[in-house]
């Protein structure tokens, strides 16, 4: 036999095409150590890595192909050329699969463009991972746009044998052959300010603002199959539709809001889902628009900016998006969506015609497609970003999220120390000291995060203006038998260790997942496991009291809670959907600041929290623009700036403060504690000016030797800074405009009457109104 590319028929009046020679999926015939129609075995790590053919481990024939990887990256095995293949055909791709060792084994394609460049390193995303015996793992996937070719592949990672059999790629239709012909072309409703023409060939939307005449339309490249679609009253449709990768039915139903530039898409399913369902596809952006996506403090991305990778961001956790919506605008016109079931939902951000686009995704809940996926589309005849946040605090209002600091302070009132506070990591003994030193500098107002003696705690929190805190971590506990034979060097005494097997979480093969790395002695990386977001509460109350009852701690920073995702658990003892895991941390962080009364912050953020926390480290912070390793190498301050640091972390043209807008009132955003002011002395000022112009206060680190080498330096970021952070801390953001076509004047609003403008560019600029403001400047009105 020989690997086969073959022409299926399909359900829905597929044409069935022939058999396409391709090289050996047996691996029956060898010469030397390739296998005939395959190239040579590809390592990441030179020498890692060797190809042989294997008679006594195989499943069909005389024989198998044996990949030995003692790497811990990636190799690879490639068919010697490509397949031709049409956008929009439906591939399956299979192979019988055998594991030794720990490393995970995928058979999947590249796919090669008309010039030859691998425009999709690998579709087919189903693997194999170790250790395990002969398994069958296939996928199917579908053809994207701008693909003429596939080259067979099978990729694996990390350390382990492979042996591969019975390769196979079978084209089983494609989508145009599928699509129902006797629908009609379209099918129209309205509202008084909308007009949505669907398209039943493509299962795109066009939307007409009648306000403005301003067509919006959705590319037609969706992976979806329309049966059937028809008006359902005025302003809301019908569509039957089938997923032909997954096989999903899907009921898809589009309503416009009545008297609202507004429309909701509800898909609802049943059955197995393998993989995220991209529907409905991304509206089609022009150049002179920008993206608007809350990734942390929030982002401007121009569509026609070139050096913006095309990116994936989950919406159920910190490192992703941190509200559930995105936008698009010109700066005045344009629409957002609102993902109003977001717990297992993604947004990618790739490329259409050349032009940065946003479209959903909708991730399997434990397997299957679950609980009705609902998108809600906004369009704006003006207003930009700054409308668009307007909205979607509205929609936090109807969800129950928007909690002010006001109502905060009510319940606990050190929650008034917070406000306009620097937040300071100092690993110093003398705390006390330090602290008395601070103030003397004029620095009153001072969140102190690290945790110390009881007798300095209480010290401190009798000087006044002193929020004192502590770190904690409800998530890594390490394996007890690397800590017993001494690999590890001791126990992390905010490690879980208790809960080492039985609370941890178990993937849905039943395997427990990676968490935090940690170096061991034999120079190795050792994950710890991740505990049960279920279990992680009970922890917290065997904790957190007894901590309480020595310490007289008036905060506490729960790490990673709501930075790392929403996570689903497999185990039979306590299983959890990402839903469910969203739940469980919420009680924990409402735990820590009802029933502890601790003005609580957490890592990075996500709006599904905003109830129950009072700040967040990180949320100033852009996730993929910190420097590397920021996260371990938190003490080093870099002389050097990172490229991508300068352009996007502290490049004025490109942030948004979008969290500001929609929730300024409601908890202070911080930097992350590896990307904090003074981390860059370069761009030391630049840091001020965005906290001022946000009004949110700044975060050092030092030792002694770098304060007393920088007293002053922090005394007047200090000043820079908090007075405003102080005097609208309690206030909403109302506005956000660029003064400048270039960007370098930015102005913010604040309820109370405060009005903060800066200048980030390099030359003096005339305001109007308010005359010269001097390079590198920021002033505040209304204070």
């Amino acid at each position: 036999m020989c690997l086969r590319v073959v022409m299926l028929p399909v359900v829905l009046s597929c044409c069935c095409g022939s058999m396409v020679g391709a090289p050996d999926g047996d691996f029956e015939r060898w010469q030397g150590s390739r296998p005939d129609g395959w190239g040579a075995l590809w390592v990441r790590e030179r020498g890692a890595g060797e190809l042989a053919p294997d008679g006594g481990a195989k499943h069909g024939g005389e024989r198998s192909a044996r990949v030995t990887h003692r790497g811990e990256k990636d190799w690879s095995l490639n068919a010697a050329g490509p397949v031709v293949a049409t956008p929009g055909d439906i591939f399956e791709v299979r192979a019988w699969l055998k594991i030794e060792g720990e490393g995970s084994v995928t058979p999947c394609v590249a796919a090669i463009d008309g010039g030859g460049k691998t425009v999709d390193w690998s579709l087919g995303d189903e693997d194999l991972r170790g250790p395990a015996d002969w398994a069958l793992v296939e996928s199917r996937f579908l053809v994207p746009e701008g693909t003429a070719r596939l080259l067979p592949r099978v990729v694996g990672l990390g350390r382990g044998t492979a042996w591969v059999d019975d390769f196979e790629l079978r084209r089983v239709g494609n989508i145009a052959e599928m699509r129902a012909r006797d629908l009609g072309s379209s099918v129209v409703i309205s509202n008084a300010m909308l007009r949505v023409v669907f398209d039943t060939g493509s299962g795109a939307m066009a939307v007409e603002d009648l306000r403005t005449g301003r067509v919006a339309k959705q590319s037609q490249g969706s992976r979806m199959v329309i049966k059937g679609a028809r008006a359902d009253g005025p302003m809301s449709l019908r569509v039957a539709a089938w997923d032909p990768v997954d096989g999903l039915e899907l009921d898809v139903r589009v309503a416009l809001e009545p008297g609202w530039p507004e429309l909701t898409v509800e898909i609802a399913s049943e059955g197995k889902m393998r993989r995220p369902l991209a529907f409905p596809g991304p509206f089609v952006t022009g150049a002179g628009s920008y993206l608007v996506v809350p990734m942390n403090e929030g982002i401007s991305y121009p569509v026609d900016d070139g050096s913006i990778a095309p990116m994936r961001l989950i919406a159920y956790g910190g490192h992703g998006i941190c509200m559930g919506f995105w936008g698009v605008t010109d700066g005045a016109a344009g629409h957002m969506a609102i993902i109003e079931t977001p717990d297992d939902a993604a947004i990618r951000i790739d490329r259409s015609g050349g032009m940065l686009c946003v479209a959903p995704e909708w991730e399997p809940q434990k397997g299957a497609f679950g609980y009705a996926r609902k998108l809600r589309y906004v369009f704006f005849d003006g207003g930009g970003h700054v409308a668009m946040c307007g909205r979607y605090r509205d929609h936090a209002k109807a969800k129950g999220l928007v909690k002010t600091l006001r109502q905060k302070r009510d319940e606990i009132p050190a929650v008034d120390l917070l406000i306009g506070a620097v937040n300071v990591w100092c690993w110093e003994k003398d705390a006390v000291s330090i602290a008395r030193e601070l103030k003397a500098a004029g620095i009153e107002r001072i969140l102190w995060s690290n945790r110390g003696t009881p007798e300095s705690i209480g010290a401190m929190n009798a000087m006044g203006g002193i929020l004192t805190g502590r770190y904690d971590i409800y998530q890594d506990l390490m394996d007890p038998d690397l800590i017993a034979r001494g690999i590890i060097r001791g126990t992390h005494s905010d490690w879980t260790q208790g809960g080492w097997p039985r609370d941890i979480i178990l993937d849905a093969r039943g395997k427990w997942i990676p968490g935090w790395g940690v170096k061991g002695k034999d120079g190795a990386t050792h994950p710890c496991g991740v505990l049960c977001d279920s279990r992680a509460l009970d922890y917290a109350m065997a904790r957190v009291p007894a901590d309480l009852a020595e310490h007289p701690y008036r905060a506490r920073f729960i790490d990673t809670t709501t930075a790392s995702p929403w996570r689903e658990c497999y185990s039979p003892e306590h299983p959890m959907t990402r839903g469910q895991s969203r739940e469980w941390k919420m009680r924990l962080l409402e735990y820590m600041s009802k029933e502890m009364k601790l003005v609580t912050g957490c890592e990075t953020g996500h709006d599904a929290s905003v109830p129950f926390l009072h700040y967040f480290e990180g949320m100033l912070s852009l996730g993929p623009y910190r420097v590397p390793d920021s996260g371990r190498d938190t003490r080093r301050i870099w002389d050097e700036v990172p490229e991508r640091v300068a352009k996007f972390q502290l490049g004025h043209r490109y942030r948004l403060p979008l969290w500001e807008l929609v929730y300024h009132d409601c908890t202070v955003a911080q930097w992350y504690w590896g990307d904090y002011n003074n981390k860059l002395p370069s761009l030391w000022d630049k840091r001020d000016l965005f906290n001022a112009l946000y009004g949110t206060p700044p975060m050092f680190m030092f030792d002694r030797k770098l304060w007393e080498q920088q007293r002053d330096r922090f005394a007047r970021s200090y000043r820079a800074t908090c007075p405003v952070a102080r005097a609208v801390g309690f206030s909403e953001m109302t506005d956000h405009r660029f003064l400048t076509p270039d960007r370098d004047v930015q102005q913010t609003r604040f309820d109370n009457g405060v009005t903060v403008t800066v200048n980030f560019g390099e030359g003096a600029r005339e305001v109007e109104g308010l005359g010269t403001l001097a390079p590198m400047s920021a002033r505040a009105d209304g204070i």
